[in-house]
């Protein structure tokens, strides 16, 4: 039975096209070994910042670090290094980082964060953020005895800001004149914040604060509304935490599950 024209042409036509089909889903060859363009397309998802776009050049970056991989690791098996205990065991840790990742991804993409949820989180922070903030000065000395005799100075037309500079213990406020910048009152220690609050624009306190740190005077500047950024400026940020939260939780549920006899640190 003889074989006809048009099939010999289709059989060779299909000789010809499978090797190019194979070749365009290969990189290179190194040393007859086909080396996938999908590693080009895995590492860049590696190396990737979430938001932003790849530099110039990361591609043809990527594909020669994709070949020189390959013979690297070629050279390696030469050497019969791949078969080294020390090898296996480093092996094991990086299949194990990469399989955890894939499940704590996983994770994140059956467990999405949505609006509602980072809305919610937002109102709470805004509602603890809301108040009145304080702009104070301060002076921080040791003694009761030399805080008495600073404020005397000051009432007798000294300025604030040049003692605080010249006595103040403490360094980062006393540079600026005692300047504290603008903060809740209750983001100091409460002796500082209780009497702060209790002193009006201008005003100094008449007798000195004493709390851990020391002897206070301190001089109210001005006060202010807490201010607090729109929802769409925070969103990413508040959903990026918890989705972190919802993982930690995820990985503490998994590690109570887990039957071992192995004690963590901290567990009684």
């Amino acid at each position: 039975m003889k074989r006809s024209p048009l099939l010999a042409r289709t059989l060779v036509a299909a000789t010809l096209v499978l090797p190019l089909a194979v070749m365009a889903q290969n990189l290179a060859i190194v040393n007859g070994k086909a080396v996938p363009k999908a590693r080009v397309d895995t590492l860049l998802k590696q190396v990737a910042r979430p938001g932003q776009p790849m530099p110039p050049g990361a591609d043809q970056q990527a594909r020669d670090q994709v070949v020189l991989r390959e013979i690297f690791s070629q050279e390696a098996e030469r050497r019969g290094l791949g078969a080294s205990a020390d090898y296996r065991a480093k092996m094991e840790l990086a299949r194990q980082s990469i399989l955890i990742g894939e499940l704590f991804e996983d994770y994140r993409r059956k467990n999405p964060v949505g609006d509602d949820l980072a809305k919610a989180e937002y109102d709470k922070f805004k509602a603890q953020s809301a108040g009145t903030e304080y702009r104070a000065r301060h002076i921080l000395v040791e003694k009761e005895d030399e805080a008495k005799a600073l404020i005397a100075q000051i009432k007798g037309g000294a300025k604030f800001d040049e003692l605080a500079k010249k006595h103040s213990k403490d360094p980062g406020s006393g540079e600026r004149g005692g300047d504290l910048d603008f903060a809740k009152a209750d983001s100091y220690v409460p002796e500082f914040g209780q009497a702060m609050a209790k002193l009006q624009k201008g005003e100094m306190t008449e007798a000195p604060v004493k709390s851990q740190f020391g002897w206070h005077i301190i001089k109210l500047e001005d006060t202010r509304e807490a201010a607090f950024p729109g929802f769409d400026e925070v969103k990413d940020q508040i959903k990026q935490r918890l989705e972190q939260s919802k993982l930690q939780e995820f990985q503490e549920s998994l590690r109570k599950a887990a039957k071992t006899d192995y004690k963590f640190g901290g567990q009684p």
